[in-house]
């Protein structure tokens, strides 16, 4: 069971990890580019990101977080003694963290870039400033909140490999 236990944490804390850096770099580069252009070029690269962003390596990255992180947390709580003393407090903490990653992607990213694309192709649409300025400091903003949540859920999992390290290598 330690086997399992291990890897569950291991895959937590990668998982959480490569969501913490894809939503960190779109912070904190991909996102300030992206201000720099203008109107068109902005949608059009936000409506493409829409698309190519729904693929397997984004789903095992951001579903296999939350489903390796809640693994290894009922792992834990059938460990007993000072492993699950040691390491299910970090764990849970670092659940508590990742949820709101996910509820601000669910809440806030996913109506805002359906609405996105539902605005239609750049070269048809109307009013694209407008499509721009109802999409882009709300979708940032929050952004940044998911980014910080999902970058504090992986520092919580490194701590929590950490201390499971300690407690299951005494002796």
């Amino acid at each position: 069971m330690t086997d399992i236990r291990t890897a569950a944490l291991i895959a937590a804390t990668l998982t959480t990890g490569l969501s913490a850096g894809l939503f960190f770099v779109f912070a904190y580069v991909v996102m300030p580019a992206l201000g720099r252009s203008d109107d068109k070029a902005y949608v059009q690269v936000m409506q493409h990101v829409n698309v190519v962003i729904l693929n397997g390596w984004f789903a095992l990255t951001v579903v296999g977080a939350l489903v390796f992180t809640v693994l290894a947390g009922v792992l834990l709580l059938r460990a007993g003694g000072e492993v699950r003393s040691a390491v299910l407090p970090w764990v849970a903490t670092a659940l508590a963290f990742y949820l709101v990653t996910v509820v601000v992607t669910i809440v806030v990213h996913v109506p805002l870039n359906i609405d996105l694309d539902a605005a239609g192709p750049v070269d048809e649409i109307a009013d694209i400033a407008a499509v721009r300025e109802r999409f882009e400091g709300r979708w940032e903003r929050w952004n940044v909140v998911r980014a910080a949540a999902d970058v504090a859920a992986f520092g919580t999992l490194a701590w929590a490999l950490l201390q499971y390290g300690r407690v299951t290598n005494k002796g």
